[in-house]
């Protein structure tokens, strides 16, 4: 077994992919219009677990946009060369909220996504 994705809830499907597919630079594997919902998968270049976004449902899941890791750091992502990807995702505007610090598991920075959600960028 391996986990293959979370859901992630966006406020809107196509606002989503193009920041995830843009400034995110994910990649976009699958648009399923199911009628009532859209089945959206997206995921980093190099593999590992991906996201299915989705829509909010309910007042609940609108008020979760963003907040889904509590205000915590909840998503990581792994990279084999931090200064590069640092710097393309500064120039896409992804937005850090400290600059890189070096840790005993490899160089950290944080960073919002543009619905709230805190990432570990984390690299050697």
């Amino acid at each position: 077994m391996h986990l293959s994705a979370l859901t992630l809830i966006i406020p809107d499907y196509d606002t989503a992919i193009a920041y995830y597919c843009g400034p995110m630079g994910f990649i976009l594997q699958e648009d399923i219009d199911q009628s009532h919902k859209r089945w959206v998968r997206v995921a980093p270049p190099g593999g590992g677990a991906g996201f299915i976004l989705a829509e909010p449902a309910n007042d609940a899941q609108k008020a979760a946009v963003g907040a889904q890791g509590a205000g915590r750091v909840w998503l990581f992502l792994h990279t084999d060369d931090f200064a590069r990807d640092h710097a393309r995702l500064s120039a896409a505007g992804v937005t850090f909220e400290e600059a890189p610090r070096h840790e005993p598991y490899g160089t950290v920075a944080v960073f919002q996504d543009m619905f709230g959600n805190r990432w570990d960028l984390i690299g050697s």
